[in-house]
């Protein structure tokens, strides 16, 4: 018999368990990725963010505890609350959703997070308004899932699948960038 205790009311995401964690950690910290902002992926969070047309993007990379959005973009129009996205690079992994895509090492496509049970209590969405979002793994050449690339909207959206294949696209780009970057360093 197991004894599992109960959710606190109103809380109903739990963060997946990730045991490619610390392979993950030593493979950024062998990349030289995860610690600093970076210019370079700051411009690719600008362009997720002008082809998405969405006022928030990032290229985030996770390690066991924390996320860091080594690439970031935040648009100059207000949100709902007042945004961890212009202010924390380094939000706690269970703020938002791409822990679960790095976990399940797939895009994950969230028009409406309203509509997502799972997702409820989550900060992302009850403190600071965002209401849909898009990401895709940004898997390195062994398939280990370094992070995400991803945008989110104060809005639902109907991604479809152009939407999800644009990303998983762009992600394929980037961790091809990095591929680059690792072999002349």
């Amino acid at each position: 018999m197991t004894y599992d205790p109960p959710r606190p009311v109103g809380r109903l995401l739990l963060t997946p368990e990730d045991p490619d964690a610390p392979e993950r950690v030593r493979r950024l910290r062998d990349l030289g990725l995860g610690a600093r902002a970076e210019p370079a992926f700051d411009a690719f969070a600008d362009r997720l963010a002008e082809v998405a047309a969405v006022p928030y993007a990032m290229v985030n990379f996770i390690d066991e505890d924390r996320q860091f959005f080594a690439g970031l973009h935040v648009s100059a129009r207000p949100t709902a609350g007042t945004s961890v996205f212009g202010v924390d690079r380094r939000p706690a992994r269970d703020h938002g959703f791409c822990p679960h895509v790095v976990v399940r090492r797939k895009g994950l496509v969230l028009e409406d997070v309203a509509e997502y049970p799972r997702f409820a209590g989550n900060p992302v969405v009850d403190d600071h308004g965002i209401r849909s979002y898009l990401g895709a793994p940004l898997l390195d050449r062994s398939g280990i899932a370094l992070g995400t690339v991803c945008v989110l909207d104060v809005q639902p959206r109907p991604w479809g699948r152009a939407g999800l294949e644009t990303i998983k696209s762009m992600a394929a780009e980037l961790a091809g960038r990095i591929e680059e970057r690792e072999a002349y360093p």
